[in-house]
C-alpha cells in the first residue's frame, strides 16, 4: 500500500520539529563561521549555543537577495564567484548556475540536495513513473532542481527544458509519461498543441507547477482536461521553501527550512495571518544561508493542513516585498529596467507585467516621442537584457508617477 507522505517528518509533534531544526541550525552555524568568511563576518558576535528558538532566530541579521550580487562580487578566493557564503570550495561542487543579476547558485553532490522529492510526492510521484520536465536546464536550475528530486523517488525524467512544444508534444505522446513539472502557462500550451496536432497525451494525469502564479481559473481548466495540478515554491538561494499536498489549501513548509514572516524592509516577525515578506533559514550544510530574506510575500495561514502533515502553512504567493519581479519564472531586477533605459539615452521609464489571459506580459513605458522603429530596437535591448520579450510604448514627459517605481506589477493573483 502507497504511504500517504513521503517520511515520518511531515508528520511529528511541531515541538519536537522546532527542537530538532533549532539544534540542526546551532550546528551549522558553527560550522559556517568556520568554512564560509563572508557568513562569518555576517553572523559576527552571534552566539549559536543560545539559538535554542525563534525568538533568538529574530534577533540575527537578514541576508537579503539583493546584497547577494554585491557579495559574490567580493573575492574569497577559492570561494568564489560565491562571495563566501559556501563552506565547500568552488571545484568541490556538482553544478554552478548563473541566474540574471547576475547571481551565481551553487549545487552540492547528494542526494536530492533541493529536497523536492518531498513535494513531488504530495503531488502524487511515485517510484517508476516517467516525468516530463520542462524546466531550463540552461544555466538555471529549476530543471536540475525537480530531475534531482525525481530520481530519488526512483522516477525516470525526460529532459525537456523549455522551447520546441511540437516536438514535447510528440514525445508525450510517444514515451507516455505519468506527470508533467514545469510552468502551469506552458503546461497549457503544451495541451492547445497536441489537441492542434491531434496527439494523445492523456498520459498526463498530475502535474506540479511552480515559476509563476497558479490562477484558479487556470487550475480548473487543466483539471477539467484530465490534469490535476498541485504546486510547489522553491527557490535557486534555499532550494524548495513549501509545497501544496490538497489544492488550496496553502504551501506546507518544507521540514529542510525554518520560515518567518517578517514586516518587509525589516527582520521583526508579523503575526501568524499577517502579510510580510518570507525569510529562510536553510539546514544546508553547503550553502547555509541563514534568515535569507527572499523578497516574497506571503501569509503563515492557522492550524494544519487535512493531509495530516503538521508542518506550517504559506498562504502562497501573494507579490514581492520590493520591485524585483517574477515573469513567466525569470526574475526581472529594477537595475536591468535601468540598464535598458541607459542602453537608449532614455531618462524616465516603468515595466508593468500584466496577464493576458493566462500569460504574463511587459510593456516598457518610457517618457518621450519615438517611431516603430525606436520601439522594436528598444524591445529587442528589453529581451536580451532580461531573456523575455516586452512590448515597448511612449508616453507624455512627466506623465509617469514620481514615485520612484521602475517595476509595476498589475497582475491579480485569485
Amino acid at each position: 500500500m502507497t504511504q500517504p507522505h513521503y517520511d515520518d517528518l511531515e508528520t511529528r509533534d511541531p515541538l519536537a520539529r522546532e527542537r530538532a531544526q533549532f539544534a540542526a541550525l546551532a550546528a551549522l552555524i558553527e560550522r559556517a563561521r568556520a568554512q564560509a568568511p563572508a557568513l562569518a563576518e555576517h553572523l559576527a558576535g552571534v552566539d549559536a549555543r543560545a539559538l535554542t528558538g525563534r525568538a533568538a532566530l529574530a534577533r540575527l541579521p537578514v541576508l537579503r537577495k539583493s546584497e547577494l550580487i554585491e557579495r559574490q562580487k567580493r573575492d574569497f578566493a577559492e570561494r568564489a564567484p560565491f562571495g563566501g557564503l559556501t563552506t565547500v570550495k568552488t571545484g568541490a561542487l556538482a553544478r554552478i548556475f548563473a541566474s540574471p543579476g547576475p547571481i551565481y547558485d551553487p549545487e552540492g553532490h547528494g542526494r536530492d540536495w533541493w529536497r523536492t522529492a518531498r513535494a513531488l510526492y504530495a503531488a502524487g510521484f511515485r517510484r517508476g513513473d516517467v516525468v516530463h520536465n520542462t524546466f531550463s536546464y540552461h544555466l538555471t536550475p529549476a530543471g536540475s532542481m525537480l530531475e534531482s528530486g525525481a530520481h530519488a523517488l526512483g522516477c525516470a525524467v525526460i529532459p525537456a527544458g523549455v522551447g520546441n512544444t511540437e516536438l514535447q508534444v510528440r514525445t508525450i505522446a510517444d514515451v507516455r509519461p505519468r506527470g508533467y513539472v514545469g510552468t502551469p502557462s506552458f503546461l497549457k500550451i503544451i495541451l492547445d498543441k497536441a489537441k492542434e496536432l491531434g496527439a494523445d497525451v492523456s498520459s498526463l494525469g498530475l502535474a506540479l507547477v511552480s515559476g509563476e502564479a497558479l490562477p484558479n481559473a487556470l487550475r480548473a481548466e487543466l483539471a477539467e482536461r484530465g490534469v490535476a495540478v498541485v504546486q510547489c515554491y522553491a527557490t535557486a538561494d534555499v532550494g524548495l521553501i513549501g509545497y501544496e499536498s490538497l489544492p488550496g489549501e496553502g504551501l506546507i513548509v518544507d521540514e529542510g527550512v525554518i520560515v518567518e514572516v517578517v514586516r518587509p524592509g525589516t527582520g521583526d516577525p508579523v503575526a501568524d495571518g499577517e502579510t510580510g515578506e518570507v525569510v529562510v533559514s536553510a539546514l544546508n550544510a553547503d550553502y547555509p544561508l541563514i534568515r535569507f530574506a527572499t523578497g516574497d510575500l506571503s501569509q503563515i495561514m492557522p492550524g494544519v493542513s487535512r493531509c495530516g502533515r503538521t508542518n506550517a502553512r504559506l498562504r502562497g504567493w501573494m507579490g514581492r516585498a520590493d520591485q524585483t519581479t517574477k515573469v513567466k519564472g525569470m526574475f526581472v531586477h529594477p537595475a536591468q529596467v535601468a540598464e535598458v533605459l541607459r542602453r537608449h539615452g532614455l531618462a524616465r521609464g516603468r515595466l508593468v507585467v500584466d496577464r493576458d489571459g493566462t500569460n504574463d506580459v511587459m510593456t516598457l513605458r518610457v517618457e518621450g516621442t519615438g517611431d516603430s522603429a525606436q520601439a522594436a530596437a528598444i524591445a529587442e535591448t528589453v529581451q536580451a537584457v532580461t531573456k523575455l520579450r516586452g512590448a515597448v510604448a511612449f508616453v507624455a514627459p512627466g506623465s509617469l508617477p514620481n514615485d520612484g517605481k521602475v517595476i509595476e506589477d498589475v497582475r491579480k493573483h485569485d
